[in-house]
């Protein structure tokens, strides 16, 4: 559940159906909550339905009583989330799960109903506003990611120059590139190197999205042993390791340190002619995810299926190879001003963090009466609201 409102669901059940099923339709005004998800790992999502729902086995309906306002019970509980999934939740499960009879067996302070309509209202408010601001830095963050895909394309396919004479490369995924600029096949560029570990000592290096290639067990409570490892890749230093299932999702790495990696993954030795990071700023780009998802080969169709990145398709293809010394300016350059936009996106995160911290603890005072609120306070304010967070 996203919303804190259900109006409509993207599925919908026919009377015939429901009347054949062993589900029960649940009126509009309860509070829905989420009993079976790995998300209550760390939160209970609820919302209220405004329309008649059926709900599956993951989902339970808390029926109001007639004193207790559903906006409240959901306030209540989205203000405790961490106390409550202490009680409520089940021991030995492998997959999170919340037990109805603690939940049922909870008692919760239940105020005078005009009280808890009048903090649900101010909630309604207030929370408003913290979502607005929330939503302001999540589409800037949006912005700064686009950004920096935007310069990254550019500085690895039309170099640093924006005055630089262009020619039509023939290729067209590329486009125009400068002029003084080479056109390279992969096959003159990269060689296969498939050499397998006997013993299985070495560390196991994974492949993520964001950090590169990192220890296994950086990243990972399962710990492998050296048997396990037997017939892993082989890859040093300055090689380019692709991962042929997700090549198209740009889950190619430098690799930083000698090391394992997956049977199912490609290690290339890169020549003396290229910049390794160079190569893989060019293939993390939307542009090269494209064009590696049309060569991947296997079963399945589009973006689905298990399609490969297999290394004759790779080392077919041609690319831009702009001289030596142009490629390290070009890596310079993205790492000067990609540094300066994470840093606004780290500045963007911590004050999202804040203002959800913000959020929760507003809530949780405002349901335990802890906040003091005058009826001044929970009255609906009149005029324009003010965007600040108080």
């Amino acid at each position: 559940m996203k919303t804190a409102e259900i109006l409509d669901t993207e599925d919908h059940v026919t009377e015939q159906g429901l009347e054949e099923s062993a589900t029960n339709l649940v009126q509009p005004g309860a509070v829905l909550m989420v009993m079976r998800s790995g998300i209550l790992q760390h939160s209970i999502p609820v919302a209220i339905n405004r329309v008649a729902v059926t709900l599956n086995q993951d989902m339970r309906a808390l029926i109001p009583t007639a004193g207790l306002d559903p906006r409240y019970l959901a306030r209540l509980i989205e203000g405790h989330q961490r106390e409550l999934l202490s009680v409520w939740s089940k021991e030995g499960t492998t997959v999170e799960s919340l037990e109805s009879e603690l939940v049922g067996d909870t008692e919760i302070p239940i105020p005078p109903l005009a009280d808890q309509r009048a903090i649900a209202a101010y909630l309604d408010r207030e929370t408003g506003r913290i979502d607005g601001l929330v939503a302001a830095k999540e589409r800037l963050l949006g912005l700064l990611a686009e950004k920096r895909r935007a310069l990254i394309t550019r500085a690895v396919t039309r170099g640093l120059n924006p005055n630089a004479p262009t020619r039509d490369s023939g290729i067209p995924w590329l486009g125009a590139i400068p002029q003084h600029w080479d056109l390279k096949r992969a096959k003159w560029l990269f060689a296969e190197r498939d050499e397998r570990s006997t013993t299985g000592e070495e560390v196991l290096l994974s492949l993520r999205m964001e950090r590169g290639l990192v220890p296994h067990n950086d990243v990972s409570e399962k710990e492998t042993r050296t048997d396990e490892l037997v017939g892993y890749k082989k890859t040093s230093p300055n090689e380019i390791v692709v991962n042929r299932m997700r090549a198209s999702s740009g889950l190619i790495a430098v690799t930083p340190r000698e090391g394992l990696v997956s049977p199912d993954y490609a290690v290339f030795k890169v020549s003396a002619e290229v910049a390794p990071d160079y190569c893989a700023h060019l293939f993390r780009t939307e542009l090269l995810q494209a064009v590696f998802r049309s060569e991947s080969t296997g079963l399945g169709t589009g973006s689905s299926g298990f399609l490969r990145l297999y290394s004759e398709n790779f080392l077919a293809l041609w690319f831009p190879a702009p001289p030596l010394a142009e490629q390290r300016a070009i890596m310079a350059h993205i790492a000067t001003e990609t540094a300066k936009l994470d840093a606004l996106r780290a500045a963007a995160e911590r004050t999202i963090a804040l203002l959800k911290e913000r959020r929760a603890a507003l809530i949780a005072a405002a349901v335990t009466g802890r906040m003091g609120l005058s009826p001044i306070q929970m009255l609906p304010e009149t005029g324009e609201a003010n965007d600040e967070v108080r």
